[in-house]
């Protein structure tokens, strides 16, 4: 029995569109998710930043303190 190769042509386009369209798919996930990160990542940025400068009033105000204690000392 001869096999004929175009009787293969329409179930691999098939094959191949549905793999694509299931790649596309995890492609948007994908996106979505780095997406999601980055936000994340940038309110974290802000949020540390805002810890240093509160970190810093704190290392400023020691400073003062410690500075008083010893003209008082």
């Amino acid at each position: 029995m001869h096999h004929d190769r175009s009787d293969d042509l329409p179930a691999l386009l098939l094959a191949l569109a549905t793999e694509n369209a299931e790649l596309r798919v995890q492609l948007g996930e994908a996106q979505d998710l780095l997406m999601e990160t980055a936000i994340d990542a940038g309110h974290l940025h802000a949020r540390i930043a805002a810890v240093q400068i509160e970190r810093d009033a704190w290392h400023a105000e020691a400073e003062q303190l410690q500075t008083r204690l010893q003209q008082v000392g």
